[in-house]
């Protein structure tokens, strides 16, 4: 699809819903006024994280104490057929991410409430899932519509119907669905940060999620190298985080003291 077509898509996509007006109008300045500060201090935070980066099994280990065991391997039945829910698709979105990272974070909290931001096909969702059904907790997800790929029913579809009773779906923005979750949840075991990447959204978010987050949670944020927000939130708050190489990317996540 070329980018005036897909634009133009999005846009009309945006002008079908008004409930999504807000963040329409969020982008649209964001876009036209504050495009460079989305990046603010890219450089400076790849560095850091390259000099202090791991592997998911070295994260794995140093905070939870267990060996990482692949999640392909652990759930190799449900794990095959969400593979094939994604090839059957039509609408391409984001890849699977750090699954066993997700999901070893649920073990080690005996997680009963996880709030993640960013679906996409739901790999994140499924990972967490699994450890929540055990317990019969929930997660509160936020994400956007696939707009320009009238791709709404398509958020989340690899995840199995049988782990969908433990959890609530917000398709809006996380201005709007953020706000909805925390009013549900008092506090959360687990964060999963993976949506808005500029540096405004990322650190709005987090100043919203952090607080709920008890003492001994996980708090993990993909893509932290698109700007220096998560370095800048740990510094801040006097909080010292493992950072994870994945796929030529880089994951923060500390456990909260």
């Amino acid at each position: 699809m070329g980018e005036l077509k897909r634009v133009t898509k999005t846009l009309v996509g945006y002008l079908q819903r008004p409930d999504l007006y807000p963040e329409l109008g969020r982008k649209i300045i964001k876009n036209i006024f504050k495009r460079n500060s989305a990046f603010r201090g890219k450089e400076k935070t790849n560095v850091w994280a390259a000099q202090r980066a791991v592997s998911q099994e070295q994260a794995i280990q140093k905070l939870f104490g267990k060996t990482a065991v692949p999640f392909a391997e652990q759930f190799r039945t449900v794990y095959d057929e969400s593979v094939r829910r994604q090839e059957e698709c039509p609408v391409k979105m984001g890849g699977a991410g750090a699954l066993e990272l997700i999901y070893e974070a649920c073990e080690f909290t005996d997680a009963k409430s996880v709030v993640e931001t960013g679906v996409a096909y739901g790999w994140s969702s499924f990972a967490a899932l699994l450890s929540l059904e055990k317990r019969n907790g929930t997660l509160y997800s936020s994400d956007m519509p696939y707009l320009e790929q009238n791709g709404d029913q398509y958020v989340g579809y690899i995840v199995p119907e049988n782990l969908k009773t433990n959890w609530k779906l917000f398709r809006h923005a996380d201005k709007e669905s953020l706000p909805k979750i925390l009013a549900e949840v008092q506090e959360i075991d687990v964060v999963h940060y993976d949506s808005d990447k500029a540096y405004e959204g990322m650190m709005w978010a987090y100043s919203q999620l952090y607080p709920r987050l008890r003492k001994g949670g996980v708090f993990i944020s993909d893509d932290i190298n698109d700007n220096s927000a998560f370095q800048d939130f740990c510094e801040k708050n006097g909080i010292e985080p493992t950072v994870v190489d994945f796929e030529g990317k880089y994951v923060g996540v500390f456990v909260k003291n």
